[in-house]
């Protein structure tokens, strides 16, 4: 099978390796850069815990004056994934949630105290899922900061243009309902939208498979949990890997 991988050049090189052992063939096509944005130190002034939605915003926090504070405070961290990058960072207490923001919001109202401080979320420009709204709902004093903003692409690459009007491109990963809506503005902008309607999408998230709506896919796929095992699960069941032969 011939995958589409949408993901940011920072996070797609563990998942293209992943698809490779499978025996499929991997194209990138980053439709977000991230773009790392500072942190200062006294953000942590106070706080009982750190937060993570995504990798980005501890891969900003590791090059920050405010690394050397957090890794003494417990993280919540959105699934197993950041949870395992805030452990190689050095952070000793870790605590992962289930893959969602929504998920990680009572985890976290059931680790942390309203009376011990605020709770520091690290996260980028543009949030999925109000956790600080959830979680400020239920008492709790939430400082966010943004650690890093995500730029859209603006169109897609030559090469995946000739590859998608070709019928070369099989399925199409989407990890995140910024990458699908940007995949779908972009595809319906050119005259490739039959072609692209076509193909199969296969999503993180029921959430991340409502914003392809626009573009009326033909066969969407959305994995059981939102990481990334369940995701390579969905694949499997799609179709055999190829032996790569």
């Amino acid at each position: 099978m011939h995958i589409l991988v949408t993901r940011p050049k920072s996070d797609a090189a563990e998942l293209q390796a992943r698809l490779e052992a499978l025996g499929h063939e991997v194209t990138l096509e980053p439709l977000l850069a991230i773009v790392t944005l500072p942190i200062a130190a006294e953000v942590l002034d106070g706080a009982q815990a750190v937060i993570a939605t995504s990798r980005n915003g501890l891969r900003a926090l590791a090059t920050s004056a405010a690394i050397a504070a957090a890794r003494k405070l417990p993280l919540f961290a959105v699934g197993e994934a950041t949870a395992e990058t805030a452990r190689a960072m050095g952070f000793e207490q870790v605590i992962a949630g289930p893959g969602s923001g929504a998920g990680l919001a009572p985890i976290i109202a059931a680790g942390a105290d309203p009376a011990k401080g605020p709770l520091v979320h690290v996260a980028g420009e543009i949030v999925a899922f109000d956790l600080a709204g959830a979680l400020s709902a239920q008492g709790y004093a939430v400082r966010e900061v943004t650690a890093y903003r995500a730029e859209s692409a603006e169109h897609l690459s030559p090469g995946v243009e000739s590859a998608i009007s070709a019928g070369k491109i099989d399925t199409v990963i989407l990890m995140s309902p910024r990458t699908a809506a940007i995949f779908c503005q972009l595809a319906n902008t050119t005259e490739l939208k039959e072609k692209a309607r076509r193909l199969t999408f296969l999503c993180l998230s029921a959430g991340i498979a409502e914003k392809l709506d626009a573009l009326a896919p033909v066969r969407v796929e959305v994995a059981a949990e939102p990481n990334t095992r369940a995701l390579l699960g969905a694949l499997a069941r799609m179709a055999p890997p190829s032996s790569g032969v």
